[in-house]
Order: structure tokens, then C-alpha cells, then sequence
């Protein structure tokens, strides 16, 4: 059942590639190597938040950098 989401989520990303690609033009390399890169991005993050749902999220990751600091601040 998965996989079939992960067919959704590709179609959904192919279709907003073609709505979008043919507005830029043809001199603007930056922003289609950045277009293509997000999307990218969001592809594979979708993907591993349909595999691992309970993924922790960035704010979990600085809770844990900056919790000991702190606590040595407190004291």
C-alpha cells in the first residue's frame, strides 16, 4: 500500500515540474538547478516520512545540541 503513495507523491512532484518548468525561461540556470534540488528535497523527505513516520524533526535535534548548554547557563 505504501508504494502506491509513493507513486502519488512522484506524479504529484512530476506534475508541479511540468506546470512550472515552462515558466522559467531559458537564461535562468540558478533558479532551475534550485528548483530542481527542492524538489528533490521534498520528494525524498515525503518518502522517508511515509517509511518512518515517527522521524525525529529538526527542532528535536537542537533540543538535544543546546540542551546541556543550557543547563550549564542555568547554573
Amino acid at each position: 500500500m505504501k508504494w502506491i503513495m509513493v507513486l502519488g507523491i512522484t506524479i504529484c512532484m512530476i506534475l508541479i515540474a511540468l506546470f512550472e518548468w515552462p515558466k522559467m525561461s531559458r537564461n535562468q540556470k540558478k533558479e532551475k538547478a534550485a528548483f530542481v534540488t527542492i524538489t528533490a528535497m521534498g520528494w525524498l523527505l515525503a518518502i522517508l516520512l511515509l517509511f518512518f513516520p515517527d522521524m525525529p524533526g529538526p527542532t528535536q535535534l537542537i533540543d538535544k545540541l543546546f540542551k546541556p548548554l543550557g543547563q550549564i547557563i542555568e547554573k
